[in-house]
């Protein structure tokens, strides 16, 4: 009789259950990291809002802060043969200023929200903004929320989303 060569089935089951076994481990501490970076991409968008409202306030004081995030960005898509103006100011990538490409589909598993708002009275100078960034699928994208204010402290919410930001919501330690 001849000796056959290869695996038996036995042997086979055994090597595709250790592998199921393995995946079942590692999966969910893939979702785990993917999570994490999603909500260290929403916080590091809210500061880089944070930091172009500063660099905009400074540079356009008849405006104050702007009215939306595009005005942020390069919506006119001139930024590098034109000067910047108070509604193309060029601060941040257009990602961002357009929340996700294509424009609201959230960047990084997370959506963008932004207001800017007169001072009291209806002044003419914007005086208030406030960001949010709020997971786009809870649990899944992103846990927490993120927000920040004219103050430019960003705070968190855990669990998310926020849905009014203020100086009440915890800042992100």
């Amino acid at each position: 009789m001849r000796k056959q060569k290869g695996f038996s089935l036995i042997e086979l089951l055994i090597v595709v259950a250790i592998i199921l076994i393995i995946a079942a481990i590692a999966i969910p501490n893939l979702l785990r990291a993917r999570i994490a970076a999603n909500e260290s991409s929403a916080a590091s968008g809210v500061r880089t809002v944070n930091t172009a409202e500063v660099s905009y306030y400074t540079n356009y004081p008849q405006v104050g802060y702007s009215l939306n995030m595009a005005n942020l960005g390069d919506a006119a898509g001139t930024c590098s043969a034109a000067v910047p103006t108070p509604v193309n100011a060029c601060l941040i990538d257009n990602n961002l200023a357009t929340n996700g490409t294509p424009a609201g589909s959230g960047k990084s598993g997370y959506s963008y929200t932004y207001v800017g708002a007169p001072g009291p009275g209806g002044g003419v100078i914007n005086t208030t903004y406030h960001v949010e960034a709020n997971p786009l699928t809870v649990n899944t994208t992103g846990v927490k929320g993120f927000c920040s204010i004219e103050d430019a402290v960003v705070r968190a919410q855990n669990p998310g989303p926020i849905a009014v930001c203020s100086a009440a919501v915890q800042p992100l330690q």
